[in-house]
């Protein structure tokens, strides 16, 4: 299939950046979006907690807040696709301008605030979808003014558990006020247990992944390590959005407050990720965000301990058309290094063999 993405490129650069992002919602929302590329090498394809997926390759949060779009995400080529982040009540998020692009890094920086329909537009989304192939989880996370935060989880869960082929705990955007504080050692034990229980009243109990942010202590990490596994979830996503500024960013988008992502966000989400897989001894699956922009970023997440890739920033200048070209990357690096299926080059970072490349 032709690549139309370069044509459209110019046009969607100089629109403000949020308001392009509406327009490819209201685009894809049409329907008409071709299935993209024939099946994926028998390579890519992975059982991750349970799950099938047909590569390993997924779209990360906050491109489809409302659950919009998930199957016309998939004929792009995504083995999954993740929505969200939803809350129970409808809110506004943070007031515009809010997205800002950065070219010259490659780079996104945002600080939306969780703006969404809220949690009954989400549900009636995913219930028109519910029988049909695919892999999507739910993101969930809280209203800015809700005192309680884990009872806003559990009322995501309790709605969502039934739509969603795995569920996401968000605590880690920089955008909400207060919320990296829940993943504090105490008040993330409290908040899984009662993601746990949420998730245990339903009928349909699909897997339960936490995801948290790059900026981390030494402590933070191991504390959250040992809640993971005393928790007993089934995943950890490896990260959210940083509110560093490396110097690559330019001083007058550096001072906009919100959470940096993009490729700047590699090397330190691939780092930490990495901590995790070691910390958690590569018992918990892992899903690697940030940075991706290429088969090889993909690989080096694999490498360092993920059993899926998430990307999401890259799009907004390499087009639909980069899903293609990373698996097809991706597979032909697992072959170079003599790997037959991806998951056995999951962690292959962490233990060098002579078969393996360092």
């Amino acid at each position: 299939m032709i690549d139309l993405y370069p044509l459209a490129r110019p046009l969607l650069m100089a629109m403000d950046a949020e308001q392009a992002h509406n327009l490819t919602i209201k685009a894809l929302k049409t329907g008409l979006v071709p299935r993209v590329g024939g099946r994926d090498a028998p390579s890519l394809a992975t059982t991750v907690f349970g799950l099938d997926f047909p590569n390993p390759i997924g779209l990360a949060p906050g491109f489809d807040k409302n659950a919009e779009v998930p199957d016309a995400m998939l004929k792009l080529g995504f083995g999954f696709v993740e929505c969200g982040t939803v809350t129970p009540l409808p809110q506004d998020g943070n007031p515009k301008p809010r997205l800002f692009r950065v070219p010259s890094a490659r780079a996104v920086i945002n600080r939306f605030g969780f703006n969404n329909q809220g949690l009954d537009a989400y549900a009636t989304n995913l219930k028109l979808r519910l029988g049909r192939a695919g892999i999507v989880g739910g993101n969930v996370g809280k209203n800015k003014l809700t005192e309680d935060a884990a009872s806003d989880y559990v009322t995501c869960i309790e709605r969502v558990a039934p739509l969603v082929s795995y569920l996401t705990v968000n605590v880690s955007s920089p955008n909400t006020p207060g919320l990296r504080t829940l993943q504090s050692r105490d008040a993330l034990a409290d908040l899984l247990g009662r993601c746990l229980e949420a998730r245990a009243r339903s009928d349909v109990r699909p897997p339960l992944l936490l995801k948290v942010a790059p900026d981390l202590t030494d402590e933070d990490k191991a504390d959250i390590a040992a809640v993971v596994l005393e928790s007993g979830i089934d995943g950890l996503i490896v990260s959210n959005t940083t509110l560093a500024r490396p110097a690559a960013i330019p001083p007058a988008l550096a001072a906009e407050a919100g959470g940096l992502s993009g490729v700047p966000l590699m090397e330190p989400s691939t780092k930490v990720l990495g901590e995790f897989y070691r910390l958690l001894g590569g018992r918990v699956p892992l899903i690697g965000v940030g940075g991706v922009a290429s088969g090889a970023d993909a690989y080096a997440k694999i490498r360092a301990g993920a059993s899926l890739v998430q990307l999401y920033s890259a799009l907004v200048y390499e087009g639909p058309g980069l899903v293609g070209r990373i698996k097809a990357d991706l597979a032909a690096l697992l072959a170079r290094d003599g790997f037959a299926h991806v998951a056995d080059a999951v962690g292959a970072a962490h233990t060098i063999t002579a078969k393996q490349t360092p």
